[in-house]
């Protein structure tokens, strides 16, 4: 049997409606493995999107959150430790432990 991967706490917190996705609970503080089991690569926002989706999202509609080829849905922005992900490298932005990420959505109904 393989030994558990090391992991660091993250904070994850789903404003806009995609708390609904994630058991109605807008704040989440997760152990993220530190490196990518698909290629041994330190943690990333990627990598915590396919995290967050494979272990945490509990509605069946994903495309809400995310893509079929695990890209973030349009609409949703995306902030690690207050600033935008697009300043910090977007998905490959590596992460560490403390980190807090929140994702927005800014699709609403009307």
């Amino acid at each position: 049997m393989a030994p558990e991967p090391e992991t660091m706490p993250i904070s994850v917190d789903f404003l806009g409606g995609l708390e609904t996705l994630f058991s109605n609970n807008p704040r989440h503080t997760i152990s993220l493995p530190l490196l990518n089991p698909s290629d041994s690569s330190p943690a990333n926002v990627g990598f915590l999107i396919s995290h967050l989706v494979k272990n945490h999202l509990k509605h069946p509609r994903t495309e809400f959150f995310v893509q079929d080829d695990g890209h973030l849905t349009p609409g949703i922005l995306v902030l690690i430790n207050d600033a935008d992900w697009e300043l910090e490298g977007e998905e490959e932005c590596e992460l560490k432990a403390g980190d807090k990420v929140v994702f927005v959505s800014t699709m609403h109904g009307g």
